[in-house]
């Protein structure tokens, strides 16, 4: 499967790890290229990429503060309840 298809099919599905590992690819690949047109095509390549992650990265941070905040509930109102009874 080229790069091509897996920024355009199934990239929602795609790990941070794995959308990181792609970019390193697509950087290593602009560092070795000589065509000035392919590097402009891989260029705008990661650039999407970049805003991709940008993106799966704060939705997955505003889940882990999520879950870190209803925790942080549940560990008061447990210590409330201790001290009432």
């Amino acid at each position: 499967m080229n790069e091509k298809n897996l920024l355009d099919d199934n990239i929602s599905s795609k790990s941070l790890n794995e959308l990181t590992e792609l970019a390193n690819k697509i950087i290593e690949k602009l560092e070795n290229e000589k065509d000035l047109e392919n590097s402009i095509n891989e260029y705008q390549k990661l650039l999407k990429l970049n805003n991709l992650i940008a993106q799966k990265f704060h939705k997955t941070n505003k889940k882990i503060s999520e879950v870190a905040k209803s925790k942080i509930k549940n560990i008061i109102s447990k210590k409330n309840e201790k001290k009432i009874t």
